[in-house]
């Protein structure tokens, strides 16, 4: 296959792979429609092991208790003593646009969020059969109203306690770390009572399906990456390690009181996730649940519910875990939990896209800038492929070069298509022609660039990531379409530099001439990054066609001398 038919092979696969993503946008399976609520508020329980009571995933309208800020050098968290549950949390060094002149400090992240159109907690709590226990419907009390993590102080405790007429008394300590994401959870059990305390500990995430976007313009809607991430739940065990869960799949596919040691759950979106961890050698039980509020819009849970808890009167007991609630970091989520850093989910094409975030994340450290980290993958992926390139072009090289002998045999053959293709067939076996070796860089084309479409879509590090002037994300499409141009203008010097090929057809030739324009329209909708990645690829493989064609018509030249 000649090198033309390799760049009309590539076009065709990447415009099925957008149309592919826009069918399933516009016509795959969606949400189901809200449910009526039902009277009591509350939906989707789950009975607890032990025989305790089930677990009330909802909200029964005792509405919030006092609001207690918490804010370190990396998160700044919002606990409602209704529940002691955590209903916002803002990620400092993450902000919603990116930083200019004009707006320094503009506003973060909220990724867990108390508003009714984007609502996700994360929620805990106790439940017991003699019904001693706060869920997270039960109102604590605070010492104070806000916390600041100190200068010099490496952690922060925030303390919530509640306290029940029979002497039972529970202490729910928060504790966060400078520079972590990772929060610490203690629910501590002091049985003041007479009997014996029997019950379990909860930890659930509770949130609403994101809205749907509004965009001004059809480019503005199939250019924004995010459409295309997954948004749901998810959670991790050793034996059937990583699993997820669409909402529209939580009716029809629920994870019902799965038991797992050393796993966790989660709830994920492009670039962030909130997670709880219980402890690792713990055997949890794990299920989903769907919430149908008073507002008809359906809340979706993912649960870990503890084994039994026995505490003996005079007696005091703790249940610890860890919620994360941060960005998908791959250099910190795997030391945190096994199997966390699957959330950062390329798909099918992980074994290309993990060591092409590997190897750029090495460049970053050198250079200190994504886009020239790129650029200098894509030296590294040349170097790399030189020679099978080169085969690539002097097969291209030798074929034009036959192109009058090969213009002989059709006018000798005519219409008969069979001997035309027998004496092609003998004529490169005659000059050791390979038309075939234009298809061997495709292998290493076509995984580079969905691995790497891949990366830049799905790493956070790349997010609002800027290389120079214009471009101040190279996660986002190209604001002034500046580098597809200019692949659409190195595309034309290659066809430039190598003419129409021998051997292909008059509707071939036409398909080739509308390359360029082709490619132009499918990179105004890919993260500039990746357009950047094949610009400077574009530009290596002409410098490499021209110093070939250059030689391989030297070769002659020298002959004739």
């Amino acid at each position: 296959m000649n090198q033309t038919r390799t760049f009309l092979l590539f076009a065709l696969l990447a415009v099925a792979y957008l149309l592919f993503q826009q069918w399933e946008q516009d016509y795959g399976p969606h949400p189901p429609a809200p449910v009526a609520a039902s009277n009591s508020g509350t939906n989707g329980g789950s009975n607890v092991p032990g025989g305790t009571p089930s677990i009330s995933s909802g909200n029964a309208g005792e509405g919030t208790g006092q609001l207690v800020t918490v804010t370190t050098d990396v998160l700044r968290l919002t606990i409602d003593t209704r529940g002691g549950s955590i209903v916002r949390s803002e990620l400092l060094e993450y902000p919603v646009t990116p930083r200019t002149k004009n707006d320094p400090n503009p506003v973060p992240i909220h990724l867990l969020d108390d508003s009714a159109s984007d609502y996700f907690a994360a929620q805990s709590g106790l439940v017991s059969a003699d019904g001693a226990a706060p869920d997270h419907r039960a109102l604590f009390q605070a010492a104070q109203s806000s916390y600041q993590l100190a200068s010099g102080q490496d952690a922060l405790n925030v303390d919530l306690i509640w306290t029940d007429p029979s002497g039972v008394k529970v202490l729910k300590r928060y504790t966060l770390h400078r520079g972590s994401y990772v929060i610490d959870l203690d629910q501590q059990i002091d049985n003041g009572s007479s009997k014996s305390w029997d019950g379990n500990a909860y930890h659930q995430l509770q949130r609403v399906d994101r809205p749907a976007p509004v965009y001004s313009n059809f480019l503005q809607r199939i250019s924004d990456q995010s459409r295309y991430g997954f948004f749901g739940a998810a959670w991790y065990s050793p034996d059937q390690k990583f699993n997820k869960l669409a909402f529209d799949k939580f009716e029809k596919e629920p994870l019902d009181k799965n038991q797992v040691t050393g796993g966790w759950v989660a709830m994920m979106q492009q670039y962030f996730l909130g997670a709880w961890i219980p402890p690792a050698k713990e055997a949890n039980t794990f299920s989903t649940a769907v919430v149908n509020e008073a507002d008809g819009k359906p809340r979706y849970v993912v649960r870990s519910v503890s084994p039994q808890i026995s505490v003996a009167p005079g007696q005091h007991a703790d249940n610890t875990a860890q919620l994360y609630v941060g960005p998908k970091l791959p250099s910190q989520l795997g030391a945190i939990a096994p199997g966390l850093d699957l959330t950062i989910d390329y798909g099918m094409l992980k074994i290309f896209a993990e060591p092409l975030h590997w190897i750029l994340a090495q460049l970053d450290k050198l250079t200190g800038n994504w886009g020239v980290s790129i650029i200098l993958l894509v030296l590294l992926i040349n170097l790399a492929t030189f020679k099978l390139s080169n085969a690539q072009f002097e097969s291209a090289n030798k074929m034009r070069k036959l192109k009058p002998r090969i213009d002989a045999l059709k006018e000798r053959y005519g219409d008969d298509r069979q001997k035309m293709q027998q004496a092609m067939m003998e004529l490169y076996k005659k000059e050791k022609v390979n038309p075939a070796a234009g298809c061997f860089p495709l292998l290493v084309t076509i995984p580079i660039f969905y691995g790497l479409y891949y990366v830049l879509r799905d790493s956070v590090e790349l997010r609002q990531a800027p290389f120079f002037g214009w471009i101040h994300d190279l996660s986002a499409a190209d604001p002034y379409f500046v580098l597809p141009i200019l692949y659409t203008i190195v595309m034309l010097a290659q066809q430039w530099l190598m003419p129409v090929q021998p051997g292909m057809d008059p509707t071939q030739q036409k398909m080739m001439k509308f390359m360029p324009l082709m490619f132009a329209v499918i990179f105004l909708f890919f993260p500039s990054g990746l357009v950047l990645y094949y610009v400077v690829n574009g530009l290596c493989r002409l410098l490499q066609q021209w110093w070939m064609m250059r030689r391989a018509d030297a070769v002659p030249a020298k002959a004739a001398a």
